[in-house]
C-alpha cells in the first residue's frame, strides 16, 4: 500500500508537469515578487543580541563565552541537569569536551543507545538572529532521541536574514539538514504546551567568539 500511494503520487506529479513549458516555468519562478529582507542591516552587535534574545524567547538556555571557556560552559549545560552522559556528534572539536562525563562518538553509538543517553552534543552550520533558529547537518537521530541538546554556535555562524542562512547553505543542498528553533515543544494535545514529544526538552546554546 505505501508503495501504490507514492507511484500515485509521483505520477499525479509527472502528469501536471507534462506539456508544461520549461521556460514558462522559469519565467514565473522569476516573477515571484521578493520584497523581503536579504542582506544584514543591523551591526554584528546587534544580530547577536537579537540571536540571543530569541533563543531565550523559545526557553533555550544562553551561555556566552569566552574561547577558552568552551568546555567549561558545557560542562555546566549539562551537569545543571545532572546529566552524566552525552552522545558527541562527529566532528565535534576535541577541545570542547567536557572532563567527567560518559561521552559516546555518534558514529559508534547505535539508536538504542542513543535513545538511552541523556543528551547530545553538537555544532552547527549556521545560526539565524531573525528566528532564532539554528541549523544542524546530518544529526537527525541527535535532534529526536536524547533528552537534552547542547549546541556551540561561533559567533561568525550567526547571520541576520533566513536569505543569508541559505545563501551560506547552498553546498549543502544535497545534505539532512535539521532547523531548530528553541526546545521540542507542541500544544496539540488539548492546548497544552508539553515538551519533548518530538526531541529534546532541554536546548542549552553555548556562544562563542569565532
Amino acid at each position: 500500500m505505501p508503495e501504490a500511494a507514492r507511484s500515485a503520487i509521483v505520477e499525479r506529479i509527472a502528469n501536471a508537469n507534462r506539456g508544461v513549458d520549461a521556460g514558462a516555468r522559469e519565467a514565473e519562478y522569476e516573477a515571484i515578487e521578493r520584497g523581503y529582507q536579504t542582506v544584514a542591516e543591523m551591526d554584528r552587535t546587534a544580530i547577536l543580541a537579537t540571536f540571543v534574545e530569541r533563543l531565550r524567547e523559545y526557553d533555550a538556555q544562553v551561555h556566552e563565552v569566552g574561547p577558552a571557556d568552551v568546555a567549561e560552559a558545557v560542562r555546566a549545560a549539562m551537569a545543571q541537569h545532572g546529566q552524566r552522559s552525552a552522545v558527541v556528534s562527529n566532528g565535534f572539536p576535541r577541545e570542547w569536551l567536557p572532563r567527567g562525563f560518559e561521552l559516546r562518538t555518534e558514529a559508534d553509538t547505535s539508536t538504542d543507545a542513543m535513545s538511552a543517553t541523556e543528551g547530545a552534543l553538537v555544532t552547527c552550520e549556521v545560526a539565524i538572529a531573525h528566528t532564532g533558529t539554528i541549523v544542524l547537518k546530518n544529526s537527525r537521530r541527535l535532534t529526536l532521541l536524547p533528552d537534552r541538546l547542547v549546541c556551540v554556535v561561533r559567533t561568525d555562524q550567526v547571520v541576520e536574514t533566513v536569505p543569508e542562512a541559505f545563501a551560506r547553505l547552498q553546498g549543502m543542498a544535497a545534505d539532512a539538514l535539521t532547523f531548530i528553533s528553541g526546545p521540542s515543544a507542541t500544544a496539540d494535545i488539548e492546548m497544552t504546551r508539553i515538551r519533548g514529544v518530538h526531541g529534546p526538552r532541554y536546548l542549552d546554546v553555548v556562544i562563542a567568539p569565532a
